[in-house]
Protein backbone atom coordinates (compact mmCIF):
# COMPACT_ATOMS: atom_id res chain seq x y z
CA UNK A 1 0.00 0.00 0.00
CA UNK A 2 3.04 2.29 0.18
CA UNK A 3 2.85 2.87 -3.56
CA UNK A 4 -0.62 4.39 -3.09
CA UNK A 5 0.82 7.10 -0.83
CA UNK A 6 2.45 8.71 -3.89
CA UNK A 7 -0.91 9.09 -5.69
CA UNK A 8 -3.07 12.20 -5.57
CA UNK A 9 -5.83 12.07 -2.90
CA UNK A 10 -8.75 11.35 -5.30
CA UNK A 11 -6.89 8.62 -7.18
CA UNK A 12 -5.73 7.14 -3.87
CA UNK A 13 -9.36 7.12 -2.65
CA UNK A 14 -10.46 5.27 -5.81
CA UNK A 15 -7.75 2.64 -5.22
CA UNK A 16 -8.66 2.27 -1.53
CA UNK A 17 -12.23 1.51 -2.60
CA UNK A 18 -11.30 -0.69 -5.60
CA UNK A 19 -8.94 -3.15 -3.89
CA UNK A 20 -11.17 -4.44 -1.04
CA UNK A 21 -14.30 -4.19 -3.19
CA UNK A 22 -12.72 -6.33 -5.92
CA UNK A 23 -11.65 -8.96 -3.38
CA UNK A 24 -15.15 -9.13 -1.86
CA UNK A 25 -16.69 -9.30 -5.36
CA UNK A 26 -14.44 -12.25 -6.31
CA UNK A 27 -15.39 -14.06 -3.08
CA UNK A 28 -19.11 -13.42 -3.74
CA UNK A 29 -18.86 -14.74 -7.30
CA UNK A 30 -16.99 -17.84 -6.11
CA UNK A 31 -19.59 -18.50 -3.39
CA UNK A 32 -22.48 -17.99 -5.81
CA UNK A 33 -21.22 -20.29 -8.56
CA UNK A 34 -19.33 -22.86 -6.50
CA UNK A 35 -22.18 -23.38 -4.04
CA UNK A 36 -20.57 -21.89 -0.97
CA UNK A 37 -23.85 -21.67 0.93
CA UNK A 38 -26.98 -19.57 0.63
CA UNK A 39 -26.45 -15.89 0.03
CA UNK A 40 -29.28 -13.97 1.70
CA UNK A 41 -28.60 -10.87 -0.38
CA UNK A 42 -28.83 -12.91 -3.56
CA UNK A 43 -32.27 -14.27 -2.59
CA UNK A 44 -33.70 -10.99 -1.31
CA UNK A 45 -32.25 -8.94 -4.15
CA UNK A 46 -34.11 -10.99 -6.73
CA UNK A 47 -37.23 -11.72 -4.75
CA UNK A 48 -37.34 -15.12 -6.55
CA UNK A 49 -38.36 -13.57 -9.83
CA UNK A 50 -37.35 -9.97 -9.60
CA UNK A 51 -40.62 -8.51 -8.33
CA UNK A 52 -39.23 -7.62 -4.92
CA UNK A 53 -35.84 -6.25 -6.00
CA UNK A 54 -34.00 -4.58 -3.12
CA UNK A 55 -31.72 -1.75 -4.23
CA UNK A 56 -30.05 -1.40 -0.84
CA UNK A 57 -28.27 -4.70 -0.24
CA UNK A 58 -24.65 -5.57 0.51
CA UNK A 59 -24.22 -7.21 -2.89
CA UNK A 60 -25.50 -4.11 -4.69
CA UNK A 61 -23.23 -1.89 -2.59
CA UNK A 62 -20.25 -3.98 -3.72
CA UNK A 63 -21.41 -3.83 -7.37
CA UNK A 64 -21.83 -0.05 -7.16
CA UNK A 65 -18.42 0.52 -5.52
CA UNK A 66 -16.78 -1.79 -8.04
CA UNK A 67 -18.11 0.22 -10.99
CA UNK A 68 -17.50 3.54 -9.23
CA UNK A 69 -13.89 2.89 -8.21
CA UNK A 70 -12.64 1.23 -11.39
CA UNK A 71 -14.27 3.93 -13.54
CA UNK A 72 -12.49 6.57 -11.44
CA UNK A 73 -9.16 4.77 -11.83
CA UNK A 74 -9.63 4.15 -15.57
CA UNK A 75 -10.56 7.71 -16.50
CA UNK A 76 -8.47 9.59 -13.91
CA UNK A 77 -5.76 10.54 -16.41
CA UNK A 78 -8.27 11.25 -19.20
CA UNK A 79 -10.92 13.37 -17.46
CA UNK A 80 -9.25 16.22 -15.57
CA UNK A 81 -12.46 17.80 -14.27
CA UNK A 82 -13.04 16.22 -10.84
CA UNK A 83 -16.79 16.88 -10.88
CA UNK A 84 -17.32 15.13 -14.25
CA UNK A 85 -15.05 12.25 -13.25
CA UNK A 86 -17.03 11.60 -10.05
CA UNK A 87 -20.34 12.03 -11.92
CA UNK A 88 -19.25 9.48 -14.54
CA UNK A 89 -18.06 7.09 -11.81
CA UNK A 90 -21.42 7.39 -9.99
CA UNK A 91 -23.34 6.67 -13.18
CA UNK A 92 -21.22 3.64 -14.06
CA UNK A 93 -21.62 2.37 -10.48
CA UNK A 94 -25.41 2.62 -10.81
CA UNK A 95 -25.18 0.89 -14.20
CA UNK A 96 -23.28 -2.01 -12.58
CA UNK A 97 -26.13 -2.48 -10.09
CA UNK A 98 -28.72 -2.45 -12.89
CA UNK A 99 -26.70 -4.88 -15.05
CA UNK A 100 -26.35 -7.25 -12.09
CA UNK A 101 -30.12 -7.18 -11.62
CA UNK A 102 -30.73 -8.01 -15.31
CA UNK A 103 -28.22 -10.89 -15.24
CA UNK A 104 -29.65 -12.40 -12.06
CA UNK A 105 -33.21 -12.06 -13.39
CA UNK A 106 -32.21 -14.09 -16.48
CA UNK A 107 -30.51 -16.74 -14.31
CA UNK A 108 -33.66 -17.03 -12.17
CA UNK A 109 -35.81 -17.45 -15.31
CA UNK A 110 -33.55 -20.27 -16.50
CA UNK A 111 -33.89 -22.06 -13.17
CA UNK A 112 -37.70 -21.79 -12.94
CA UNK A 113 -39.60 -25.05 -13.16
CA UNK A 114 -42.32 -24.46 -15.74
CA UNK A 115 -43.08 -28.13 -16.32
CA UNK A 116 -46.78 -28.97 -16.38
CA UNK A 117 -48.25 -30.62 -13.28
CA UNK A 118 -51.87 -31.72 -13.40
CA UNK A 119 -52.32 -30.56 -9.78
CA UNK A 120 -51.83 -26.97 -11.01
CA UNK A 121 -55.24 -27.16 -12.72
CA UNK A 122 -57.22 -27.26 -9.43
CA UNK A 123 -59.44 -24.15 -9.08
CA UNK A 124 -58.40 -22.90 -12.54
CA UNK A 125 -60.94 -22.08 -15.21
CA UNK A 126 -61.03 -23.41 -18.73
CA UNK A 127 -63.35 -23.90 -21.67
CA UNK A 128 -65.04 -27.07 -22.87
CA UNK A 129 -63.41 -28.12 -26.14
CA UNK A 130 -65.23 -31.42 -26.80
CA UNK A 131 -68.66 -31.72 -25.12
CA UNK A 132 -68.60 -33.43 -21.74
CA UNK A 133 -71.38 -36.03 -21.34
CA UNK A 134 -73.60 -36.03 -18.27
CA UNK A 135 -72.40 -37.56 -15.01
CA UNK A 136 -70.77 -41.03 -15.38
CA UNK A 137 -71.44 -41.17 -19.13
CA UNK A 138 -67.88 -40.58 -20.32
CA UNK A 139 -65.32 -37.83 -20.69
CA UNK A 140 -64.97 -34.80 -22.90
CA UNK A 141 -62.08 -32.38 -23.23
CA UNK A 142 -61.33 -28.88 -21.96
CA UNK A 143 -58.75 -26.29 -22.94
CA UNK A 144 -56.99 -24.77 -19.93
CA UNK A 145 -54.08 -22.35 -19.58
CA UNK A 146 -51.36 -23.20 -17.04
CA UNK A 147 -48.18 -21.10 -16.75
CA UNK A 148 -48.98 -19.38 -20.04
CA UNK A 149 -49.37 -22.61 -22.05
CA UNK A 150 -52.66 -24.14 -23.20
CA UNK A 151 -53.38 -27.80 -22.51
CA UNK A 152 -56.13 -30.04 -23.89
CA UNK A 153 -57.15 -32.37 -21.06
CA UNK A 154 -59.77 -35.04 -20.44
CA UNK A 155 -62.59 -33.88 -18.21
CA UNK A 156 -65.79 -35.21 -16.64
CA UNK A 157 -68.61 -33.52 -14.78
CA UNK A 158 -70.85 -34.39 -11.85
CA UNK A 159 -73.64 -32.37 -13.52
CA UNK A 160 -75.61 -32.47 -16.73
CA UNK A 161 -73.96 -32.45 -20.15
CA UNK A 162 -71.64 -29.49 -20.82
CA UNK A 163 -71.54 -28.17 -24.37
CA UNK A 164 -68.52 -26.79 -26.22
CA UNK A 165 -67.40 -23.28 -25.23
CA UNK A 166 -68.88 -23.63 -21.72
CA UNK A 167 -66.71 -21.95 -19.11
CA UNK A 168 -65.79 -24.44 -16.39
CA UNK A 169 -63.79 -24.61 -13.18
CA UNK A 170 -61.66 -27.60 -12.17
CA UNK A 171 -62.79 -28.82 -8.74
CA UNK A 172 -60.78 -32.04 -8.38
CA UNK A 173 -58.81 -34.72 -10.19
CA UNK A 174 -59.86 -38.36 -10.19
CA UNK A 175 -57.57 -41.38 -9.85
CA UNK A 176 -57.07 -41.63 -13.62
CA UNK A 177 -55.91 -38.00 -13.89
CA UNK A 178 -59.21 -36.93 -15.42
CA UNK A 179 -60.30 -33.48 -14.37
CA UNK A 180 -63.64 -33.14 -12.60
CA UNK A 181 -65.16 -29.81 -13.63
CA UNK A 182 -68.24 -27.79 -12.87
CA UNK A 183 -69.76 -24.99 -14.91
CA UNK A 184 -69.12 -21.46 -13.72
CA UNK A 185 -72.09 -19.77 -12.05
CA UNK A 186 -72.45 -17.20 -14.86
CA UNK A 187 -72.58 -19.92 -17.53
CA UNK A 188 -75.06 -21.97 -15.50
CA UNK A 189 -77.33 -18.94 -15.02
CA UNK A 190 -77.11 -18.01 -18.72
CA UNK A 191 -78.08 -21.55 -19.82
CA UNK A 192 -81.01 -21.53 -17.40
CA UNK A 193 -82.26 -18.18 -18.77
CA UNK A 194 -81.94 -19.42 -22.38
CA UNK A 195 -84.07 -22.49 -21.56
Amino acid sequence: MEILQNFEPLLRAFWYIAIPTSLIFIIQIAMTFLGGGTDADFDSATGHGGSDYQVFSFRNLINFLLGFSWTGISFYSTIHNTFFLILLALNIGALFVYMFFLIIEQIIKLSEDNSFKIQDTINKTGEVYLPIPEYKSGAGKIMISINGAYHELDAMTEHLRLESHTEVKVVKIDDNNILIVEPLEETLNLNTIEK
